[in-house]
């Protein structure tokens, strides 16, 4: 009986579509997650804010637009918003359509490379990595967040392994990088600062890692 029981949850975890379950949770008329509002978003936007003022960020494409909510709060120069959710996309143009400086644009990763994306200064993967689930679009995510920035590559997300829980399955991203991203190296992390909140809608087990291409001339 345990034998089959594994065999089971197996086949659920292999049969599990992350692009399917974003795009069911925005149709159902639910948002991005805890993440992306009150106090983590704030603390999120003031860090990337901080840091495009610093660096003279001009442009940012950004991995996983969700439904714009945290975006709202940061001050891009000129950005463009992927997301693996028609739904999210839509609601994202909606949402942003006086907004000029703001693109979106539905992400395939299985076709990325043949989409006409000029590289940006910046790319953002905002708690993204530990909700691909699947290894595939895993490193596809991660090919295509080091090869789409000219400068810098930030993300906010844990960086631990550990198996599929439901919709998440936490990831060692650092360990990929420097395995497959030798032209890429760490040049700052932030901790978050909610990591041990008892409120769960403030709680993040996420922090920030900066990375900055070495064969770039140093700021």
């Amino acid at each position: 009986m345990l034998q089959i029981i594994k065999k089971l949850f197996r086949s659920t975890k292999k049969s599990f579509s992350s692009a399917d379950y974003w795009e069911e949770r925005y149709k159902a008329g639910k948002n991005s997650g805890s993440g992306s509002y009150n106090k983590l978003a704030e603390f999120k936007a003031d860090f990337i804010n901080t840091f495009l003022s610093e660096k003279s960020i001009k442009s940012v494409i950004e991995f996983g637009c969700g439904d714009g909510n945290q975006l709202s709060m940061i001050n891009y120069f000129s950005y463009l918003g992927l997301d693996v959710s028609p739904t999210s996309i839509q609601l994202c143009k909606r949402k942003f359509k006086d907004d000029h400086k703001k693109k979106f644009l539905l992400y395939n990763p299985f076709a990325f490379d043949e989409q006409p994306i000029h590289p940006s200064d910046l790319t953002l993967s905002l708690d993204v990595i530990y909700h691909l689930v699947e290894n595939q679009l895993y490193e596809l995510h991660m090919k295509h967040l080091f090869q789409s920035a000219n400068r810098y590559v930030i993300i906010y997300s844990s960086d631990y392994e550990n198996e599929q829980v439901n919709h998440e399955r936490r990831r060692s991203f650092t360990t990929w990088i420097k395995g497959n991203q030798p032209q890429w190296e760490l040049v700052a992390w932030k901790e978050n600062l909610y990591k041990n909140e008892t409120d769960e809608s403030n709680l993040s087990l996420s922090d920030f890692f900066v990375y900055q291409k070495v064969s770039r001339v140093q700021d």
